[in-house]
This record gives C-alpha cells, structure tokens and sequence, in this order.
C-alpha cells in the first residue's frame, strides 16, 4: 500500500543547529502522517527540535549541470556583492 503514498522529503533542526537539514524521505498518505512518520524514523535519540516535511513531487530545484547559465549572470552586478566597502567593527553578523 505505501507505494502509492506519496513520498515525502524529510529536514530537521538539530539541538544545537540554525538551520534544517535533509535526513531523508517517508512515503506517507498526507502530510500529518508524513510528520508522524518521519518523527518516528529520524529522531528516536531526540536530537531533532523542529522538523519539516515537503512533498517530493512539489520541491523544484536547479540542475547542477546548468550552474553556469543560471548564475553567471549575477557575476556582473557587483552592487549585490557588496564586498567593496569597508564594514565598522560594530557592526557583526553581515
């Protein structure tokens, strides 16, 4: 029956971490289940303290190959780099 569950993407925020990090993927009916699922599976030595669950199917993302054309373009507007311009010593976590 779960092969036709969607499948979906698993991330969690560890204890001491800023930011979610995709641990792997549940086949899940909804996404409640999904959660449910993914709990159960990737943080059973409680080290997660948020967890997020995207369907696989709705997660759209760039071709590695292709880095070159998507990004070169930005090369050129040195203003969205802002690296020229001195920052004060006050001034933290840019």
């Amino acid at each position: 029956m779960s092969q036709d569950w969607p499948l979906w993407e698993v991330f969690i925020r560890t204890k001491g971490g800023l930011s979610h990090r995709h641990v792997g993927s549940v086949h899940a009916p909804d996404g409640e289940m999904a959660l449910r699922h993914a709990r159960d599976t990737y943080t059973r030595r409680l080290e997660g303290v948020s967890l997020w669950i995207a369907r696989s199917s709705d997660i759209v993302a760039s071709d590695p190959d292709q880095a070159g054309a998507l990004f070169e373009p930005a090369a050129d507007k040195i203003y969205r780099h802002p690296t020229f311009y001195d920052i004060p010593d006050v001034v933290r976590h840019i």
